[in-house]
């Protein structure tokens, strides 16, 4: 494993932060918890990548308030392609008075 962050998926709505820590700490040091609300899943921060990998091999699939955890590697999230909108040579009448 290259980093210390693991995506952790299949949580119920409720989970709350020191349930994620208390959980994670088992297995090292845990640097930061970010759960992404109404989603489902967040993000653990162990000291180092390899408490990541012991955090991940033991608690991936295993249950977790009735749900069976997936836990991952985090990725930083992809760039959006096309960040300006491009019309190209398509006919622009009607838009604010712009006339070809």
């Amino acid at each position: 494993m290259q980093g210390s962050k693991l995506y952790v998926g299949n949580l119920k709505y409720s989970v709350v932060n020191k349930q994620l820590e208390e959980l994670f700490a088992k297995h090292g040091q845990v640097k930061e918890i970010n759960i992404i609300s109404g989603k489902g899943f967040g993000f653990v921060e162990m000291a180092t990548p390899d408490e990541a990998q012991k955090a991940m091999d033991a608690l991936n699939g295993t249950d977790f308030d009735g749900r069976a955890l997936r836990i991952g590697e985090a990725h930083p999230p992809k760039a959006k392609e096309g960040g300006s909108r491009d019309f190209g040579d398509r006919d622009r009448r009607g838009s604010g008075g712009f006339n070809r």
